[in-house]
C-alpha cells in the first residue's frame, strides 16, 4: 500500500505544511519562512508547494489531505463559552463571529477553494479531505516520529478544540487517549497570561518569559497558587477565571489580576523591572511543579518507561530538563516543532497510521528518530547561491568542505560573528545548525554583542550552546542526546567561576561571568543544550570539530539566523539581506564565504533600509 499525504495547519498562528509518503517524512515547513511574516497564520500555499515539489508530486496525485484540527468542535467551544458568560464578552463575540461565519466555520469549502486556486482550476477534482483533532495531531507528531515502539504521550498547550492538556498511550501504529483537561483550565494559557502581563506578545513571547525567569525570585508563587490556580496532588488543576479575561474578553488578564500583582501590565516599550523578573520566575516554578506532578501520576498509572511531549508547553526546555533529571521516565523525546506548526506533520501521520492503517517500525534507539534532525525544509546548491551573489555584484570566496570549516573556525576564534547557512532549513522554532548565527562561547562580551548588534533584541536573552554530541558530558551535567535544543542542563562545576563579592540583582547579574564559557552560561549556571551528531549534521559537526582543534573547546554559540521581528532566513537572498543589515562579520553559505568588510556600502545601505517588523 503506497500513500502520500499532505498535512496542513493554518488560520491560528504558525501555519505549516508537511508531506508524508508511506510513513516517511519527506518535507515540512512553516509558511512564515516563505512569506517573511512572523507566525504567519494564512493558508500555507508556499509551504504546501515546497512540500509537493520535494515529493515530486502534484495536488491531484495525493491520496489524502488532512487538516490539524476540527473547526466545528472549536466553534462549539466558542459558542458555549460566550453563552455561558453572556452578556459579558459581547465585544469579543462581535469581533470573532464575522471571521468564523465567513471562513472558519466553512473551513472545508475554504480549503478546497485555496487548493483549487493553487491548481489553477476552480473545478479540479481534489483528493480526500480529512480532519484530525488538535491534540491527536500533537500526540501523533510526538509519538510516531519518536524512536519508541511504546510510550506515554503528554500534550500541553493553550487550547485545541476543548482539550488543553491530554495524555495518550502510543503503541506500534496506534494512539489511545487516556485523559484530558478542558478549556478554560489551561497551563499554556496561564503561562501566556503572564507573558501578556509582563509586556511580551502572546504566542511568541513565552520563551522570553522563560529566559527572564532566572533573573528573578519566586516571590509570587504563593499568590499564584492561592488565587489563580488550584493544583491537585495528581497534577490536575483548575484556574480561577475571576482573574482572567481570555475566555470572553479582548485581553488575557483583568483588573482583578492587576490588583493582585500591584499594577497594570507592563507596556512593551517600558523597562523590564524586578517585578517582571519575579513574576517570570514564579510562574515558571508553578509550571514546572504541575508538569512534574502530571508526569509522575501518568507514569504511575501506565508504567511507561518512555515519554513523548508536544504542544506549546513542551517548548519550555527548563521544565523538560527537570523532567529528565527528576522525573520517573528513562527516556524523553520532544517533538522539535512542538507548537501548532508541528500539528501539520502530526495530522499527516494520523492519516497514515490511523486512517490508512499504515505500519510503523520504531528503532528503539534514542538517537535514531524519524525527524532527520528536523532538517526538513528547502536547501540550495552552491551554484544557486553564487548566482544570487553575482546578480547582486557581491564579492565572495569559494572553498572546499575542509577549508570552509577551518576558515570559519578561525573567524569564530578571532571573535567574529558568523552567519551560517547550510543544507535543509529546520522545521520548528529552533535554529539547529543550518540557519544559524554562530559565535565564540568563551567571550564575555559575545552575549551582549549578539543581542544588541546582531539580533536587535533584549540584552537579557540567553544564547544556546551547540556541542559535539560525544563531548556533551565534558561541559554540561547532561550525558545524553539533545539534538533539538529542548533540554536545559547546568554547566559543569569544573567550568564555573566563583561569584564576586558584590551582590548583583536583576539584569546586573549579566555583568558577572559565571563560567569559562560565559556567553552560553545563563545567570543560574544553566544552558539550553544542543548536541551535534555526525550522522544528522556532518557539516556542522565538522565546523565545531575544527573549532575544537583550534581552541580546545567543542562548543559554539548557536542562535537563529534572523533579527528580532523576522522569521529565521529561508533562502540565500534572505540570508544576504540579514547579513548586510546587521553587524555580522562573515556569512558562510555552503562553501561560499562573504566578508562584511569587502561588501559595497551601497548594498549595506540598501539592506539596512529594509523594514523589519519588530515584535
Amino acid at each position: 500500500m503506497s500513500k502520500t499525504i499532505l498535512g496542513i495547519s493554518a488560520y491560528y498562528h504558525d501555519s505549516a505544511a508537511a508531506i508524508v509518503s508511506d510513513g516517511k517524512i519527506i518535507a515540512a515547513a512553516q509558511e512564515e519562512r516563505f512569506t517573511r511574516k512572523k507566525h504567519d497564520p494564512a493558508f500555507p500555499a508556499e509551504a504546501i508547494q515546497y512540500c509537493l515539489d520535494s515529493a515530486n508530486i502534484a495536488i491531484g496525485d495525493l491520496d489524502a489531505i488532512i487538516f490539524y484540527d476540527k473547526p466545528m468542535l472549536k466553534f462549539e467551544r466558542l459558542l458555549e463559552t460566550y453563552l455561558g458568560n453572556a452578556p459579558k464578552g459581547i465585544r469579543s463575540f462581535i469581533q470573532a463571529m464575522p471571521i468564523w461565519l465567513k471562513e472558519k466555520l466553512y473551513l472545508k469549502s475554504v480549503l478546497r477553494r485555496e487548493l483549487r486556486q493553487m491548481i489553477g482550476d476552480k473545478k479540479a477534482k481534489l483528493p480526500k479531505l480529512l480532519f484530525s483533532e488538535h491534540h491527536l495531531s500533537h500526540a501523533a507528531s510526538a509519538f510516531f516520529p519518536s524512536p519508541y515502539d511504546e510510550a506515554l504521550v503528554l500534550c500541553l498547550d493553550g487550547v485545541g478544540e476543548w482539550a488543553t492538556s491530554s495524555a495518550w498511550m502510543g503503541k506500534a501504529n496506534k494512539l489511545s487517549p487516556l485523559w484530558e483537561i478542558q478549556f478554560p483550565h489551561s497551563l499554556g494559557l496561564l503561562y501566556s497570561a503572564f507573558t501578556y502581563y509582563t509586556g511580551f506578545r502572546v504566542n511568541s513571547g513565552e520563551y522570553k518569559l522563560m529566559g527572564l525567569a532566572p533573573y528573578g525570585e519566586p516571590a509570587y508563587v504563593e499568590q499564584i497558587k492561592s488565587h489563580l490556580i488550584d493544583i491537585k496532588e495528581d497534577g490536575s488543576f483548575r484556574l480561577n477565571m475571576d482573574y482572567f479575561d481570555f475566555a470572553t474578553g479582548l485581553t488575557m488578564t483583568n483588573s482583578k489580576f492587576d490588583k493582585l500583582f500591584g499594577g497594570p501590565p507592563r507596556k512593551a516599550e517600558d523597562q523590564v523591572t524586578q517585578r517582571e523578573m519575579d513574576l517570570a520566575r514564579s510562574v515558571q516554578v508553578v509550571t514546572e511543579e504541575i508538569i512534574l506532578k502530571i508526569a509522575q501520576t501518568a507514569h504511575k498509572a501506565t508504567g511507561a518507561n518512555n515519554l513523548c511531549l508536544a504542544g506549546g508547553v513542551a517548548l519550555n526546555c527548563v521544565a523538560n530538563g527537570r523532567l529528565l533529571r527528576e522525573g520517573p521516565f528513562e527516556n524523553i523525546w520532544v517533538q522539535p516543532a512542538a507548537g501548532d506548526a508541528g500539528g501539520a506533520l502530526g495530522a499527516a501521520l494520523v492519516a497514515w497510521h490511523h486512517y490508512f492503517e499504515g505500519q510503523r517500525v520504531a528503532s528503539n534507539s534514542p538517537t535514531d528518530d524519524q525527524m532527520q534532525g528536523a532538517y526538513l525544509g528547502p536547501d540550495f546548491t552552491t551554484e544557486e547561491i553564487e548566482q544570487v551573489l553575482k546578480e547582486q555584484s557581491l564579492p565572495y570566496e569559494l572553498y572546499t568542505d575542509a577549508e570552509t570549516a577551518t576558515v570559519t573556525a578561525d573567524h569564530l576564534s578571532d571573535g567574529a560573528v558568523v552567519g551560517w547557512f547550510q543544507g535543509r532549513m529546520e522545521f520548528g522554532p529552533r535554529a539547529l545548525g543550518n540557519r544559524s548565527i554562530l559565535g565564540d562561547p568563551r567571550s564575555q562580551e559575545m552575549q551582549s554583542i549578539m543581542n544588541l548588534k546582531i539580533k536587535y533584541r533584549e540584552s537579557f536573552r540567553p544564547f544556546a550552546p551547540a556541542v559535539l554530541a560525544e563531548d556533551v558530558a565534558d561541559y554540561f551535567e547532561h550525558d545524553r542526546e539533545s539534538p533539538y535544543m529542548l533540554m536545559v542542563a547546568d554547566v559543569k562545576n569544573s567550568l564555573r567561576l566563583p561569584e564576586g563579592d558584590e551582590k548583583l540583582f536583576g539584569i546586573e547579574k549579566l555583568k558577572q561571568p559565571r563560567s569559562s564559557l560565559p556567553a552560553i552560561t545563563h545567570v543560574d549556571y544553566s544552558a539550553r543544550v544542543q548536541t551535534i551528531h555526525k550522522e544528522t549534521n556532518p557539516v556542522f559537526h565538522r565546523l565545531i570539530s575544527a573549532f575544537k582543534e583550534k581552541t580546545g573547546t567543542g562548543v559554539v554559540i548557536n542562535t537563529s539566523f534572523n533579527v528580532r521581528g523576522e522569521p529565521p532566513v529561508c533562502s540565500p537572498a534572505d540570508a544576504i539581506r540579514c547579513f548586510l543589515a546587521t553587524e555580522m562579520d562573515y556569512l558562510v553559505m555552503n562553501n561560499v564565504i562573504l566578508s562584511k568588510k569587502e561588501q559595497p556600502q551601497s548594498a549595506i545601505d540598501e539592506a539596512k533600509a529594509f523594514e523589519f517588523e519588530m515584535d
